[in-house]
């Protein structure tokens, strides 16, 4: 079937956002629209121009024999402060006071579109790294986690703090909990990470940084590195931080619980 130049623009659109990070050999494309590779590459101009000023992403070319395209998120730096600044907005609520200095979230992990938008940012401060998986200690991460995942195109790795029988075999480890100073579990299933992986840490809620630093400690124990850390939201109101490299893009500065007041602003995202 021969597809017209407008719908080839707009299929090949839909499967480059759909495979974000995977090489697409031209020929791929050209035997799907019976079309020459010169009329593909012209076509793919065109996307790679539209992506990159809308700031929808970047297309690649990768030139030789086994070469294709590549397309990887990419956000405006002036589209991701718009972007954490309306969570901004919506985190300083003081209906959102929780025990602790804590804040309630759970609306905001379960709306789509806001979590579309964080797994967007975070996806792009990354998008460059070699990434294998990601990983999150259950069970607020996760939603976050899919997010970002579904940009890089990778799994979604997920430490619990008790083992389950569905999962086989886990390997556990204890760690301190940085705010609490208690000791506690978490394991992962041996079958759910490859020896020798590249790991981005996603989670909802930083303090003190214990649970991110003990899936720090876990990932040892598959002989798997650390290729970045993100969080939606640190709180700076903590007397050591055990984790010292990583992307926020909230940062929770004061909780006032007797006067129902929040201070939100903007994380070291773009630092």
């Amino acid at each position: 079937m021969k597809f017209r130049r407008s719908e080839r623009l707009i299929d090949m659109t839909n499967y480059l956002l759909e495979h974000p990070r995977e090489l697409v050999p031209l020929t791929y494309f050209a035997e799907k629209y019976e079309s020459a590779k010169s009329s593909i590459s012209e076509d793919l101009g065109i996307i790679k121009e539209t992506f990159e000023q809308r700031g929808i992403g970047i297309l690649q070319t990768v030139p030789g024999a086994a070469g294709g395209v590549r397309f990887s998120v990419n956000v405006h730096r002036e589209e991701a402060i718009r972007l954490i600044h309306d969570l901004c907005s919506i985190m300083e609520s003081p209906d959102r006071l929780l025990p602790g200095g804590y804040l309630y979230m759970n609306d905001i992990l379960g709306n789509p579109a806001i979590l579309k938008n964080v797994g967007r940012i975070i996806a792009s401060a990354f998008a460059k790294a070699e990434i294998d998986a990601i990983m999150t200690v259950a069970t607020k991460g996760i939603p976050i986690a899919y997010a970002v995942a579904g940009f890089l195109n990778v799994p979604v790795v997920i430490v619990r703090r008790d083992p389950k029988v569905t999962e086989g075999s886990t390997v556990s480890i204890n760690y301190v909990s940085g705010s609490s100073k208690r000791i506690q579990t978490m394991v992962l299933s041996k079958r759910s990470l490859s020896e020798g992986s590249r790991v981005l840490i996603v989670d909802d809620f930083m303090k003190a940084g214990g649970t991110i630093n003990g899936m720090v400690d876990l990932l040892q124990e598959f002989n798997a590195a650390v290729a970045g850390i993100a969080v939606l939201v640190e709180s700076v109101d903590t007397e050591e931080r055990l984790v010292d490299d990583y992307v926020s893009l909230v940062r929770l500065s004061n909780v006032d619980l007797k006067d129902k007041k929040i201070d939100v602003s903007q994380g070291n995202y773009f630092n």
